[in-house]
């Protein structure tokens, strides 16, 4: 009787040490896996961001694709107009003051129209550009 005593009191013990290592060892697991939770409910709350900054950066690239889309036909008309009054130039003029004054007049608006042209292109090449850069940092984690 007094072996089964000892015995049940040495097994109670032996007992009682596991389950106090198992409790230590899922109170670690637990506080783990909140401190997971929490980083995960952070990472996706930055992903949820980067995406919505990434989208609203796609519909300005979008509306700087269609302006651009808008402006090369005007560019190009330009030029050509531009070239059709440098050949009128270059042919030797028989015309009088006022017709040669209207001329250089209209070649002066439209050199004029054509460096705003380029300047809004430029403006515009330069947005992109930006828009790259933001896409790539967003697109490239910051770690690396």
């Amino acid at each position: 009787m007094a072996v089964q005593k000892l015995r049940s009191g040495v097994i109670g013990r032996i007992a009682r040490l596991i389950d106090f290592r198992i409790d230590e060892r899922l109170r670690d697991l637990n506080g783990r896996v909140n401190e997971l939770e929490h980083a995960t409910a952070d990472h996706r709350r930055r992903l949820d961001g980067a995406e919505s900054g990434l989208e609203h950066a796609r519909g300005d690239l979008r509306w700087t694709r269609a302006e651009l889309d808008r402006l090369i036909p005007s560019v190009a008309a330009q030029e050509a107009q531009l070239e059709d009054l440098r050949e009128a130039i270059s042919l030797p003029a028989h015309a009088d003051k006022p017709e040669l004054a209207e001329a250089r007049t209209l070649i002066q608006e439209i050199q004029r129209q054509h460096a705003q042209i380029r300047a809004r292109l430029a403006g515009i090449a330069r947005y992109e550009d930006r828009l790259r850069r933001i896409e790539d940092t967003i697109t490239v984690p910051a770690g690396e």
